[in-house]
C-alpha cells in the first residue's frame, strides 16, 4: 500500500501537485581535511580511497579547504580525519618551485610582466572556534584519526593540542626508519608487525600518559635529529571524553601509506575509532 508521501509524489508526477523536494542524501561516515603546501591532497585522497573507502568500506567526504572545518560542518559525521599542517601561504611561497619538479634545477623561471614582490611567509589557519569544534566533536563521542604532520597545528591552538596530545619538534629530511609496535595488545596494533619506511621521521613532544603509546619510530642507522635522539613516539590512541583519538605518524608519500603493515594499522584504527573492535 503506498505511503502518504509516495502518493503525493505520484500526484506531483502526474501534474496535480507541485513536486516535493528529494530527500537529503545521508552524510558520509567521515569528514576529511587533507593537503597543504608540502602534501598534495591528491595523493592523500588516492591513498585513503583505496585503504579506507574501497578496502574497508568507509565513506569519506574530502576537502582541502580549512574554513570547512567547523562545528556545523562536522555535525552528523562519526569520524574526523585530519592530514595537513597548520600553515597557509597567502602571498605564495619563498621558493617558486615548491611543487612542480620540472622547474627545479637549471630551469630559469620568467614572468613578463614580472610578478610583484611580496613578503612570502606562512600564517596559521586554525581559529579558536575551529579548535573548540575539534574538541567538542571528540568530547561528544566522535572519533578522530590524526595523520603525520598535524602536530604542526598544535603550536597555534591549545584546544587542538589537548585533543591531539602532542606538538611538533620538527623532522629531518626523508630517510629510512623502522616503525616498531610497542603495545601489541591494543586492537589497533592487533596482527601488525614492525615495518620499514622511507619517510619524514617526525619528532614531537608527546603530552599524554605513556601507556597510550602504540608505536615508536626508530632510525636503525643511529641518525639523530637535533638533540632528540634517533627514536620518537609515532602512534598512540586513547579515549577523549565520550570519543576516541588516534595519531599515526608516517605518511609523507603514497608508498608509505600503502605499506601493507601500515594499511593494517590504519584500518584497525578506523574500526577502533568507530567502535567496531
Amino acid at each position: 500500500m503506498p505511503t502518504r508521501r509516495s502518493a503525493l509524489r505520484l500526484a506531483a508526477a502526474a501534474g496535480f501537485l507541485p513536486a516535493l523536494p528529494a530527500p537529503a542524501a545521508p552524510k558520509a561516515t567521515a569528514f576529511a581535511l587533507v593537503g597543504d603546501r608540502y602534501h598534495n591532497p591528491d595523493y592523500i585522497r588516492t591513498a585513503l580511497r583505496k585503504t579506507l573507502v574501497k578496502d574497508l568500506g568507509v565513506s569519506i567526504d574530502f576537502t582541502d579547504e580549512v574554513a570547512a572545518l567547523n562545528a556545523r560542518s562536522l555535525s552528523g559525521y562519526r569520524l574526523l580525519i585530519l592530514f595537513r599542517d597548520g600553515m597557509l601561504w597567502p602571498d605564495g611561497y619563498p621558493d617558486p618551485g615548491t611543487y612542480p619538479g620540472y622547474v627545479q634545477g637549471r630551469t630559469r623561471i620568467v614572468s613578463d610582466p614580472p610578478v610583484p614582490e611580496r613578503e612570502r611567509k606562512s600564517v596559521p589557519w586554525i581559529t579558536p572556534e575551529q579548535g573548540r569544534a575539534v574538541k567538542e566533536f571528540a568530547s561528544r563521542g566522535g572519533g578522530i584519526l590524526f595523520y603525520h604532520n598535524v602536530t604542526y597545528i598544535s603550536p597555534d591552538n591549545d584546544d587542538f593540542r589537548d585533543v591531539l596530545g602532542a606538538v611538533t619538534q620538527g623532522h629531518p629530511p626523508m630517510r629510512p626508519f623502522r616503525v616498531k609496535v610497542v603495545n601489541a595488545g591494543h586492537p589497533i596494533t592487533r596482527g601488525v608487525r614492525d615495518f620499514l619506511v622511507t619517510d619524514e621521521q617526525h619528532f614531537l613532544i608527546y603530552q599524554k600518559d605513556p601507556k597510550h603509546v602504540l608505536l615508536r619510530s626508530v632510525n636503525e642507522d643511529g641518525l639523530t635529529y637535533r638533540n632528540l635522539g634517533a627514536s620518537c613516539e609515532a602512534g598512540w590512541a586513547y579515549d577523549y571524553g565520550k570519543g576516541r583519538i588516534c595519531y599515526l605518524a608516517p605518511g609523507h608519500m603514497i608508498v608509505n601509506l600503502w605499506n601493507p603493515e601500515y594499511e593494517k594499522l590504519q584500518q584497525n584504527a578506523v574500526r577502533w575509532l568507530l567502535r567496531q573492535s
